[in-house]
Formats: structure tokens, C-alpha cells, sequence
């Protein structure tokens, strides 16, 4: 595909509604194929990684209907329900997909699946995975002991303790989903909290788990009593749009219907910090460390242009701002001083390494910024404007338009088809806000 070109512009003006939340919507199909009775889902995302999803899932007998009041999962159950053994799953270029599936493949006491996916797929490690389903009785092969091609063969598992040495929400849920598979009791404990659309959901389908601070413990259970989901707009898909808004100068821009989930609201604190001007209810943390609502909560929010201020990311922040660290270098190349990102070396194992996607993008583009061993530093001034690779990343492809909005001479994006990952309609609905 040839390259985009997205031009410098006057403020951006208006509303918008994001796109529905892509993470949310892989959790709420793959706990809807678990479930023994129908479940729809209201509001779930159709784009690449989130239809690899359901292709996966019909693929393991699940129903898949799209109607009126939204799509119906007809699952198959949680235990030994699934019908393709020997079966050949592709995944794609979802990395939720490929961490979460083989916790509950790994359960099932029969059959086996082999999980490979796009180019990116294949680069990205899943150790992180293998390593504790292997604690719990699993039989798992794949290539190099790291990669994919991931072969899976069910087996009985036994609950274990896990200490994640990084925080993750995929491994997390992963070992969550084999947990409610296996014998005995498994508990899971972050260095910090990760995102926590699974345990949500698992308060909401009744699942015996317990939470204390960055430690959840989980048993088995026969069947999952799960009602209807609604998906809430993604806050890392309007993180893109609210970021354009803080650095086209005298923008204001209405988000409709994002979700507002605490884990999920790091970047809008750290950008409030650097300055910026972002109104809206935000969930707090709760009250106490064993609570866990049922929903999601949902809002709006007001974004306005202001001038910006560097900052200094440290690594506890990381996890609840993983996927939108990309525009704090963005909003640091348009601040006054320095902004340092610390502890972020879980950019590297993305679909592609976005510490150097990111510093040699935005360096080719003019701004000032240097990678660190985990993270990045840029100094204020100017965004030139050239061209960036977005090197099949969606992420990087939507960096570039926004970084070309806030440019002094454009900025054309390579490879800007990447945004159908998460936000097929992403150039679209940014061209409605060009005033």
C-alpha cells in the first residue's frame, strides 16, 4: 500500500465515539465460548485481531451469530467441549488471542491445537506463558522453547502460585482461565497491577476467586454463569485522537463513550500531569485492595489544547499505560523540557519493538528523542515532518498521522493499513474533526 500523507491542520473540533475496546472484546467472546448458555455481546469491535478471535472460535465449535441486539457466542462449555482436536488455530496478528487461548486449550484433558500467526506473531515471545501452564501439568512445545508454532495438548492441571516478573494482563489471564481448569487452588502476584478486564468479567460469570492487591487466587469450577457484556470505547484507540487534540493548537474535543476503567486511564493522568486539558469522571482505584466491580464504567470526556510541560514516567506506571506510551513521546516532542519514559523494556516484545519503532520514527521526523535500555528520552521543540514505517504496527501507523497533524510540513505514514488492527475507521474519523 503506498504511503498516506497526513497534512498540518487547523484545530481539531467536535465529537467522536472510539471505537469499541479491542481488548475487552477478545475476553468477552473467548469467556463466551466457555460458557454453556448463549451470551451476547453488545458493542463488539469487528476489526482484524478481534475477528481472528472469532474465527479461532468457530473453529472450536463455538456459534458465532451477529444479530440485531448484537453478537451471540454460543459456547461450547469450559471442560473437554471443544472439537477440534489435532485442529490448527490462526491467530493472526492478535497477541491477546495467542497469550489467552492457551489457557483454556491447555485444560481440557484431550485433543491438542496448534496456535502461528502473521509475521509479527512469530516474533513475539511466549515463554511468559509456557513456562507457568508447564508448572500447572501442561503439555506445550514451541519453537526455539519461545515462539511460535505453539502446539498445546490438553491435559489435567494442578493449581500453582505464580510471581510474574513482569506485569502483564495477558499472562495473567491466561494462568486465570487455566486456573478455573485445574485441581486445587492457583494464585497469580504482579511486581504491580495490570489491567483487570478478566477479573471482571469472572466476578460477573461467578467464578470463587479472590483478590488482594496485586495477588488473585482462583479455583476450579465447573461452569461459568455468565449474562449479556457490553464493550465501552477504547481508551487506547481514543488516546489517539485525545493526544491529536493536545498538540494542534487550539483544539477541543468531545470523547463520547469511552471506557473509564481505572487500569486502563494511565495515559490521561500522565498527560493531565504534562498539562494537558482532559475533563471527564474517571474511575478511581478501589477503596479496597480486594474489591472488583462487575462492570465496566463508561463517560465521556472533554479534551482541549494546551501547552505542555515534560515529565518523568516511572515504571510503576507502566503497565496502566503500556499501549499509549507511543504518544507520550508524541506530547513530549510538542512540551517544554525533557520527558523520560523508565521501565518500559515490555515495548520491545509488541508487534514490533516500539522503543525503536518509536525513537526512529519520530527522530526521522525531526524530533529530538533517544532510546534507553528500557524506555526513551525527548526534548521539546519541533515535529519536522518526513516519513515514518509503521512497520505493520497499528500503533505506529496512528503515532505518524497524528505526529503529521502537529508537523510543521506533513508527514506521510508507510504502511498505514496497520490501523485496521484496532481502528479500521481511525483515518476517517479523525478527518471529521479537521475543521
Amino acid at each position: 500500500m503506498a504511503g498516506v500523507r497526513f497534512d498540518p491542520v487547523g484545530p481539531l473540533r467536535g465529537a467522536i465515539t472510539p471505537p469499541p475496546d479491542k481488548s475487552i472484546s477478545h475476553r468477552a467472546a473467548l469467556f463466551g465460548a466457555m460458557s454453556d448458555v448463549p451470551v451476547t455481546i453488545h458493542n463488539y469491535l469487528i476489526a482484524d485481531d478481534t475477528l481472528s478471535t472469532l474465527d479461532a472460535l468457530r473453529s472450536l465449535g463455538a456459534g458465532v451469530d451477529q444479530q440485531a441486539e448484537g453478537l451471540v457466542i454460543r459456547g461450547v462449555g469450559l471442560h473437554q467441549a471443544i472439537e477440534a482436536t489435532g485442529g490448527s488455530l490462526y491467530v493472526g496478528n492478535a497477541g491477546t488471542l495467542l497469550r489467552l487461548l492457551p489457557g483454556w486449550l491447555a485444560g481440557q484433558g484431550r485433543g491438542f491445537w496448534t496456535l502461528d500467526g502473521d509475521q509479527s506473531i512469530q516474533r513475539r515471545p511466549v515463554d511468559r506463558i509456557v513456562e507457568p501452564l508447564r508448572a500447572m501439568g501442561a503439555r506445550i512445545e514451541a519453537r526455539d522453547d519461545r515462539l511460535t508454532p505453539l502446539t498445546v495438548h490438553g491435559s489435567q492441571l494442578h493449581g500453582a502460585e505464580h510471581v510474574l516478573p513482569v506485569a502483564s494482563a495477558q499472562v495473567k489471564s491466561c494462568l486465570l482461565i487455566a486456573g478455573m481448569l485445574a485441581d486445587g487452588e492457583t494464585t497469580i502476584t504482579e511486581p504491580s497491577r495490570s489491567r483487570d478486564h478478566t477479573e471482571r468479567i469472572l466476578r460477573r460469570a461467578r467464578v470463587p476467586f479472590e483478590r488482594f492487591g496485586a495477588t488473585v487466587k482462583v479455583r476450579e469450577v465447573d461452569e461459568l454463569e455468565l449474562e449479556d457484556l457490553t464493550v465501552p470505547g477504547d481508551p487506547s484507540s481514543a488516546a489517539f485522537l485525545i493526544a491529536a487534540a493536545c498538540v494542534v493548537p487550539s483544539s477541543r474535543l468531545l470523547v463520547e463513550g469511552v471506557g473509564l476503567n481505572w487500569t486502563r486511564t494511565g495515559f490521561l493522568r500522565i498527560a493531565a500531569r504534562m498539562g494537558a486539558v482532559i475533563v471527564g469522571e474517571l474511575e478511581e482505584p478501589p477503596q479496597t485492595e480486594a474489591e472488583v466491580p462487575e462492570s465496566e464504567p463508561i463517560g465521556d470526556l472533554d479534551v482541549a489544547a494546551a501547552a505542555l510541560e515534560g515529565t518523568v514516567v516511572e515504571p510503576e506506571e507502566i503497565p496502566l499505560a503500556i499501549d499509549e506510551l507511543p504518544l507520550v513521546a508524541l506530547l513530549g516532542a510538542c512540551a517544554e523540557g525533557e520527558t523520560i519514559v523508565r521501565g518500559a523494556e515490555e515495548l520491545r516484545w509488541k508487534e514490533s519493538d516500539r522503543i525503536a519503532g518509536v525513537v526512529e520514527g519520530l527522530a526521522g521526523l525531526g524530533v529530538d528523542i533517544e532510546a534507553t535500555d528500557d524506555g526513551f528520552a525527548v526534548r521539546g521543540g519541533t515535529i519536522r515532518g518526513g516519513v515514518i514505517d509503521s512497520r505493520g504496527d497499528h500503533r505506529l501507523a496512528m503515532l505518524g498521522a497524528i505526529a503529521g497533524l502537529a508537523s510543521s510540513e506533513g508527514v506521510v505514514v508507510e504502511g498505514m493499513d496497520a490501523a485496521t488492527v484496532s481502528y479500521p475507521s481511525f483515518a476517517e474519523d479523525l478527518a471529521t474533526l479537521v475543521a
